[in-house]
């Protein structure tokens, strides 16, 4: 699938859609051409019911819709009546959204041709493996200690469940390995957009008001990956800390809506991110 002509690539993550007060903002996100893609990074909501129901509004409204999962929608919450754990709940989200007309970390990489295009848009499904631990904790089992001695423990120890894989650690570590392969498989010389709930580097984390929490935000094997694989955007949220930076000259934006309590104070309603055409 590629974009001809107009519209713009746009992006948006962290929706939790399941807050009355973020499913307004979903319910007013609108393109401003038919010709607009819109890149979801992650994070819709907690149940397959949620998921579907944004993913289908946003479908119906901009021209493709491209979707890269975040922890929330692999939770099993006990108010989900979809049972599935680990790799099943993955891909059962993906058989949803192929037939909503979403495209996932799992079809054929879209090109997109519009303003600012040629480029790859790359949607990734990475996880994370605990080596962004702080200073003196030497292992992941020493960083997780200390995060249950603290109280700052994500909610993923709980309801993100990795089966058929022993751990997140080890799912990250195939997902990760595969991701490399198919991107170094792509088209020879054209430049990408590469999509992932969690930052692909570690330096945004850097200023979490709990450093503690960095070890389930990502993972040290992708710290190459935006010049490895001639990234001219890199997409991400998770922090729920929107904001545009740039990392050996390549431009991070980290585009988040996050819980109503975080942006609500803000002067400026949530919405998604424009990342190409630049300017």
């Amino acid at each position: 699938m590629a974009a001809q002509g107009g519209g713009s690539l746009l992006a948006i993550s962290d929706l939790h859609v399941g807050h009355p007060a973020n499913r307004a903002v979903v319910e007013a996100l609108r393109p401003e051409s038919p010709d607009d893609w819109l890149l979801v990074a992650g994070d819709v909501g907690d149940t397959v019911g949620q998921i579907e129901w944004a993913l289908t509004m946003l479908r119906r409204r901009f021209g493709t819709v491209v979707w890269a999962p975040g922890n929330h929608e692999l939770w099993t919450p006990p108010s989900d009546p979809v049972r599935l754990r680990g790799v099943a709940r993955y891909r059962h989200l993906v058989e949803l959204c192929r037939r909503l007309g979403v495209l996932t970390p799992e079809d054929p990489y879209p090109v997109w041709r519009g303003p600012g295009g040629p480029v790859l848009v790359a949607p990734l499904f990475l996880l994370y493996d605990h080596s962004w631990r702080p200073e003196g904790l030497d292992t992941p089992e020493a960083a997780l200690a200390e995060a249950y001695r603290t109280g700052i423990v994500c909610t993923d120890e709980f309801l993100l469940h990795p089966d058929p894989y022993p751990s997140r650690s080890a799912w990250c570590a195939q997902r990760v390995a595969a991701t490399a392969r198919r991107l170094a498989e792509g088209p020879a010389g054209l430049p990408t957009v590469l999509v992932n709930h969690w930052p692909l580097v570690r330096e945004p984390t850097r200023i979490l008001r709990y450093p503690i929490f960095a070890q389930w935000c990502g993972t040290e094997s992708t710290a190459e990956w935006h010049r490895r694989f001639h990234a001219v955007v890199v997409v991400y949220g998770h922090l729920h800390i929107p904001r545009t930076t740039r990392y050996d000259g390549v431009r991070f934006e980290e585009v988040s809506v996050g819980y109503p309590r975080e942006w609500q104070p803000r002067a400026t309603p949530p919405a998604w991110r424009r990342i190409l055409p630049t300017g």
